[in-house]
C-alpha cells in the first residue's frame, strides 16, 4: 500500500489546485484484489442484463403480452445470445472509455510506459499503436475529441492568448465553448469534463 498521505490534496480554490491536479501521482493506483475483481464482474453483468433483457426477442415478447420475464428464462439458449450481444456492446463501451482515459492522460503527462502498464501490463509500443494519439512530445495544437459522461468534448490551444479553450456537447445535446482563459490543457479538461457531467442523463434514463 502507498503512502497516501504524501499525496496533496488541495482544495478546488486553493492557488495550488491545478499545479496539483496536473502532477502525475506515483504509483498511480493499487492492484485490484480479488474482491475488487468480483464486484466489477457482478456490476458488470448487471448492467449488460438490463441491456439483454432489452433487446431479447423472447423478453419482448412477454412484455407485449404483458408478463414479466421469469429469471429462469435467462438461461434460454436465445436469451443468452442477447446477453453475449449486449457483452459485445459493454466490450465497445470499454474500448471507447479506454481511448478517452488514455488521451486525457497522456495529453496531461503520462508516458505510453504508464499508459501500457494501466491496460494490464502490455509493452509500451503495443500502447502506442492502440493509442497513437494518445501522447504528444510537446504541447500540441492538435485538437483531440474524448468523451466522458455521454458527451464529448475537444480541448484546443489558443496561440495567441496562448491558453486552452473547450467546446462540448453533453449527452443532453446541450452544447458550450469556453473562452481561452486555461493555464494548461489539464485545466480545460477539467473544465469540459464538469460541464459533461453536470448536463448528463441519468443512469436510469435509458430506451425502455
Amino acid at each position: 500500500m502507498s503512502d497516501v498521505s504524501a499525496v496533496p490534496t488541495p482544495d478546488r480554490n486553493d492557488e495550488n489546485f491545478w499545479t496539483a491536479a496536473s502532477t502525475l501521482v506515483e504509483p498511480p493506483w493499487s492492484e485490484p484484489v480479488q474482491g475488487d475483481a468480483f464486484t466489477m464482474d457482478e456490476r458488470v453483468h448487471d448492467a449488460v442484463r438490463a441491456l439483454a433483457e432489452r433487446i431479447s426477442t423472447r423478453a419482448l415478447a412477454y412484455r407485449a403480452a404483458g408478463r414479466s420475464l421469469d429469471p429462469v428464462l435467462m438461461a434460454a439458449p436465445d436469451v443468452q445470445l442477447a446477453l453475449l450481444r449486449a457483452l459485445y456492446e459493454a466490450k465497445q463501451s470499454v474500448e471507447r472509455l479506454a481511448e478517452s482515459a488514455a488521451t486525457v492522460a497522456g495529453r496531461s503527462g503520462a508516458n505510453y510506459a504508464q499508459l501500457g502498464a494501466a491496460w494490464g501490463g502490455i509493452k509500451r509500443q503495443s500502447a502506442r499503436l492502440k493509442w497513437p494519439h494518445a501522447v504528444v512530445r510537446k504541447a500540441a495544437s492538435e485538437s483531440i475529441p474524448f468523451h466522458y459522461a455521454g458527451g464529448t468534448a475537444v480541448v484546443h490551444h489558443d496561440a495567441d492568448a496562448d491558453a486552452w479553450w473547450f467546446a462540448a456537447t453533453a449527452a443532453d445535446h446541450q452544447d458550450t465553448e469556453s473562452e481561452p482563459v486555461h493555464r494548461t490543457y489539464a485545466e480545460a479538461i477539467a473544465g469540459a469534463t464538469e460541464y459533461l457531467l453536470a448536463h448528463s442523463l441519468p443512469d436510469r434514463q435509458a430506451p425502455a
